[in-house]
């Protein structure tokens, strides 16, 4: 995707710029940030089943990987945050923390029976299964169709600009969010809140608020906390899409810390 982007300067047009910033927010903000994350791994909130498949085969268009391994290894993420444990601790340094642990999937996936153990919830799905094997599938078919109605341009700029942005956007949360900013809540591990990641991607960058309430819709709890992806999720409820919104109580929010225990495997005691 790297080398395929640098196309990008050969083949440069506004349209397919907006075709990239486009795709940015749908496979970025809708399918990781909104279905990935704060749907499938945290459950903050409840959908009708033809929307939560379509929020999994929007985050497969990302390009991160299948949802149920993408969610497995979060959930273990948030199991051993900041240890050795962790698969993208930043006790190891920014590098690996950002994006050399993703050398070393595989055989992280194979050594934890992360599927049983992590995603029971989503295994049990035919339909998630399938996608998690064929997960390339809807990236083969969006190809097409960019290439149908742009030709190469959209093609390089809407597959490949877009997914260097998106990879990279999610890996500051994974870095960058464990090294530099600010803690509103003491927690278990070294998350930071930090405004530049959060803009980014759309809201995921207040990490310290995320760590400290998993399961909470929202991250941003301070007004100025821009937090596009709980606006998406409000927008939902309007329009009868969602229910079920979790959000942390008013007083927990304004206590200055609040110590947490990482959120456990599922079955787990």
């Amino acid at each position: 995707m790297h080398v395929g982007a640098i196309a990008g300067f050969f083949t440069f047009s506004w349209k397919a710029l907006g075709v990239c910033l486009f795709l940015w927010w749908l496979t970025g903000g809708v399918g990781i940030c909104l279905g990935y994350h704060r749907y499938f791994t945290h459950r903050s909130y409840a959908i009708p089943k033809p929307l939560e498949y379509l929020l999994a085969i929007l985050g497969c268009l990302a390009g991160e990987a299948g949802p149920i391994s993408w969610v497995a290894a979060h959930r273990y993420h948030h199991t051993y945050s900041d240890t050795e444990k962790d698969p993208h601790s930043p006790l190891r340094g920014f590098v690996w923390a950002h994006v050399a642990w993703l050398f070393g999937r595989e055989k992280f996936l194979a050594e934890f029976d992360l599927y049983k153990r992590y995603v029971p919830d989503m295994a049990r799905d035919r339909f998630l299964v399938f996608l998690n094997r064929y997960h390339m599938l809807p990236a083969v078919a969006l190809t097409a169709v960019l290439y149908a109605m742009g030709g190469w341009p959209y093609v390089v700029w809407g597959m490949f600009v877009r997914s260097v942005v998106v990879y990279h956007s999610t890996w500051l949360v994974n870095s960058a969010s464990h090294i530099w900013g600010y803690r509103s809540f003491k927690t278990t591990d070294q998350s930071k809140n930090n405004w530049w990641v959060a803009l980014l991607t759309f809201g995921e960058g207040w990490h310290n608020n995320h760590h400290a309430f998993q399961r909470s819709a929202r991250h941003g709890m301070r007004w100025w906390e821009i937090d596009i992806t709980y606006r998406t999720i409000q927008l939902l409820w309007v329009l009868g899409l969602a229910s079920e919104i979790h959000l942390p109580v008013k007083s927990e929010v304004g206590g200055a810390t609040r110590p947490v225990t990482p959120v456990l495997a599922m079955g787990e005691k």
